[in-house]
């Protein structure tokens, strides 16, 4: 269906100047009255600003496309007005709009989206918009569209349209280890990227509320290929046979473009879910140490909410016996009977941890078969079992270490079985997935964890004793505490962040109820070097503004939130805009706030939480200073590292 056939000259207005944003869709929609497109105005105006309240439909550019469908409308249809001074449109770029077309759609089929892909193509050519804008007349107004129309899709030229091809053009995943704040950054800007370059794209998220905006069958089927920007295991198998490109999410945040032109012009290897041709999947292109750190965080991913809620149930307990003034001996946190519930309660989710986390990283080694074994793994991980001690009597657990190692032993060692499998007749292949894997799974699982426990038990008891060490000198814990501090800092989310956090996690989770342990000091030092980063971004857009751009400006003050949130991802945009300056600058200010906050005593009893688990805090007025500190330590950074912008 071609723009011309739906734009009537009546429903044409040049050179119009409303006052705002509501004056400019009150003149459009009366063109469409005018034009006898609608049968209820006023319904048909309902929707329009129902639209405009999920959020702006102006597209940058000086042009805003506003559209709805309504049962108020006839038959499909645009109208169109020029504004030479333009109108507040609350567009991205923050630029006011000059071109403002309107789409009315009926209820049946896609055509207010048809229309919308067109447009934008073509408004991606800069001397179209600049024509439209200047025309003097409706039939000039009219011509120039056609004119463009023809001469960028001249096969449908004076034509019926050609059958279109159903659904998106291209198809993305993306995911994190921890599904906050990446994997919808990267959604956004894949999404974003398709609107500019005039390809339909539809992003899934698989994030920490599950996967939302789910691909179906048939749009998989009529696209033209996938993206997966992900930092941990997605499920594959439904891409067999399309060409598919894997990357790292922050691929997806700072390439959205470049990984468009992938699947666009058939760069993208054609992906094979069966296991025998595994050799033709685009994942093989990866590292080994690209691969062991996805399987690594797609455990992690799964682990970080049991470690999370269990941590904060568990802290609350404490704070009520705290308030309840019970003795801090070995029933701190039990001593009454609400405390013990949550502490119960905690312990449980807690007790997860461990098998989670290595039955994961099993599945993301060997698809499903691999989660028996790796569930159990983590378990004995967790429980010591020997074989002079199978019982587990006395037992000294290998912990986070031993579950990491029986997550990628059972996984790999799951996988030669498989292959092993393969030889064996084609009518045992329905008993394969139900009896023989786990069966063998389970023996090999528990041989395998009875020979390592040990080795990793006396590892895990090392660092342990160390920790405690450290503890008892101060020159060292604070160095200590300095550095992981900076680790949260250094990728925001990445591996180093995710390795420090994942560090003091696991001490958090061995801690005993003493309120001297160490690992509480690790804790409140790692959290609070994730805080800065953000809060020191907000800061400098707040104070020395001339050294960031509007935008930039713009969006600082949304660093505020995330920062004592501990959402340290907020301040990802600036750091790769500026990585030379704010990287440098966020390191220092989280390393001496994590720095100080060991050497003021602050303690940390639950694992994320930021602002909203002040109780649990240990010293909470000098963990505050500290913080405070570390982000004006990282904005003065900014303000020598930075120059002024330029506008």
């Amino acid at each position: 269906m071609r723009i011309t056939d739906l734009l009537k000259k009546q429903g044409i207005s040049l050179g119009a100047a409303p006052a705002g944003k509501r004056e400019a869709i009150d003149l459009l929609v009366s063109l469409h009255e005018k034009c006898g497109n609608l049968s209820d105005t006023a319904a048909y105006k309902e929707g329009i600003l129902a639209r405009e309240e999920m959020g702006t439909t102006a597209i940058g550019m000086e042009v805003a496309i506003p559209h709805a469908k309504s049962e108020a409308v006839k038959a499909p249809a645009l109208t169109a007005i020029t504004v030479p001074g333009g109108v507040d449109y609350d567009s991205p770029d923050g630029a006011p709009c000059k071109l403002i077309f309107m789409i009315a759609a009926t209820l049946d089929g896609d055509v207010h989206l048809e229309v919308l892909a067109r447009l934008m193509q073509m408004l991606m050519h800069e001397d179209f918009t600049a024509k439209l804008k200047a025309a003097k007349t409706p039939d000039e107004f009219l011509k120039i569209i056609d004119d463009q129309e023809t001469a960028q899709f001249p096969d449908e030229a004076k034509a019926a349209p050609a059958a279109k091809k159903e659904g998106y053009r291209v198809l993305a995943v993306t995911a994190c280890p921890t599904g906050i704040a990446h994997t919808y950054m990267a959604a956004e800007a894949l999404a974003k990227a398709g609107e500019q370059m005039g390809i339909t794209i539809k992003v899934e998220t698989n994030g920490s509320g599950g996967a939302k905006n789910v691909l179906t069958a048939e749009e998989i089927a009529n696209c033209d290929g996938i993206i997966i920007a992900a930092d941990k295991s997605v499920e594959t198998a439904r891409f067999d046979g399309k060409p598919v490109y894997s990357t790292k999410v922050a691929d997806g945040i700072h390439k959205p473009e470049e990984l468009i032109n992938k699947i666009v012009n058939g760069e993208a290897p054609v992906f094979h879910s069966d296991k025998k041709a595994e050799a033709a999947a685009s994942t093989d292109n990866e590292s080994f140490g690209r691969k062991l750190y996805k399987h690594l965080m797609n455990g992690v991913s799964h682990m970080l909410p049991f470690v999370v809620a269990g941590g904060i149930f568990i802290a609350i307990a404490f704070l009520i016996d705290s308030f309840a003034g019970v003795p801090q001996d070995g029933n701190f946190g039990t001593g009454t009977p609400v405390s013990a519930w949550f502490k119960n309660i905690g312990g449980a989710a807690f007790n997860f941890m461990l098998p989670v986390l290595a039955g994961f990283i099993a599945m993301s080694i060997a698809d499903r078969p691999g989660l028996l074994v790796g569930i159990v793994g983590g378990a004995l991980a967790a429980a010591g079992n020997t074989f002079t001690n199978p019982g587990a009597v006395d037992a000294i657990p290998s912990g986070f270490l031993g579950a990491l190692l029986a997550g990628f032993v059972a996984g790999w060692l799951l996988k030669m079985l498989e292959k092993a499998c393969d030889h064996l007749p084609h009518a045992l292949e329905g008993i394969k997935p139900i009896l023989i894997y786990p069966l063998a799974g389970l023996g090999i699982v528990g041989v395998m964890m009875c020979a390592v426990n040990p080795i990793m038990g006396l590892i895990n008891e090392g660092m342990k004793n160390a920790v405690n060490y450290m503890a008892s000198q101060p020159a060292l814990l604070v160095p200590v505490c300095a550095l992981l501090a900076g680790m949260m800092a250094i990728d925001m989310g990445g591996p180093f962040n995710k390795a420090a956090y994942v560090t003091a996690t696991a001490l958090l989770t061995g801690a005993s109820s003493d309120p001297s342990d160490p690992a509480f000091k690790i804790m409140a030092a790692v959290m609070i070097g994730g805080m800065v980063p953000p809060i020191a971004i907000a800061l400098s857009t707040t104070i020395f503004r001339k050294r960031w751009s509007a935008e930039e400006r713009k969006n600082g003050p949304v660093n505020y939130i995330m920062g004592l949130s501990f959402i340290t991802e907020g301040a990802i945009p600036y750091a790769a805009g500026h990585p030379l300056q704010v990287i440098p600058s966020c390191l220092v200010g989280s390393a001496c706030a994590g720095a100080l906050s060991a050497l003021f005593g602050c303690t940390l009893r639950a694992p994320h939480g930021g602002i909203f688990v002040l109780p649990t805090i240990g010293n909470p007025a000098m963990y505050f200073l500290a913080l405070v500190i570390g982000a004006v330590v990282g904005m003065l950074l900014l303000a020598i590292l930075k120059k002024p912008v330029k506008e």
